[in-house]
């Protein structure tokens, strides 16, 4: 067991649950952003008692070398057995987009295309596609059960 999984037996299964899908260095990445995210999203369950976590909404660009299939099921596998089990997961994937400095046109950027698509110029930055965010929790309430 390496450094990463002492003391979380979890992350530790979830690991050898993905052994073989993809290389260990990007399981490890996909499951320390699960891991991450799922503390944050208890953190704020325990915030607001009687309420249960139902749906979790992350902006990922195509520029942070995630991979939202292995995200996906490094959720499904931390979360079975837990008070997370079931949680949905909803990824809008992010595409990268530049904003040019001289006419401050936004244009996609396909196949290191860097040319503005208004003024061919190619003095722009990059305001799209480095995300990696939790955009929205819901929670669900519970009724107290009248006896």
């Amino acid at each position: 067991m390496n450094n990463a999984e002492d003391g979380c037996p979890r992350l530790s299964e979830a690991r050898h649950q993905l052994v073989g899908r993809r290389d260990d260095t990007t399981i490890m990445h996909e499951l320390g952003i699960a891991q991450s995210v799922l503390e944050e999203v208890s953190a704020e369950a325990a915030r607001h008692p009687g309420a249960r976590p139902v749906k979790l909404g992350m902006r990922i660009g195509e520029l942070v070398a995630v991979d939202p299939e292995a995200l996906r099921f490094a959720f499904e596998a931390l979360t079975i057995d837990t008070e997370l089990e079931g949680l949905q997961l909803e990824i809008e994937t992010c595409p990268r987009r530049h904003r040019c400095l001289d006419c401050s046109t936004e244009f996609l950027v396909k196949d290191f295309a860097f040319e503005c698509t208004h003024c061919g110029r190619t003095r722009n930055q990059c305001v799209s596609g480095e995300e990696l965010e939790l955009a929205f929790l819901e929670l669900e309430e519970h009724e107290p059960s009248t006896p």
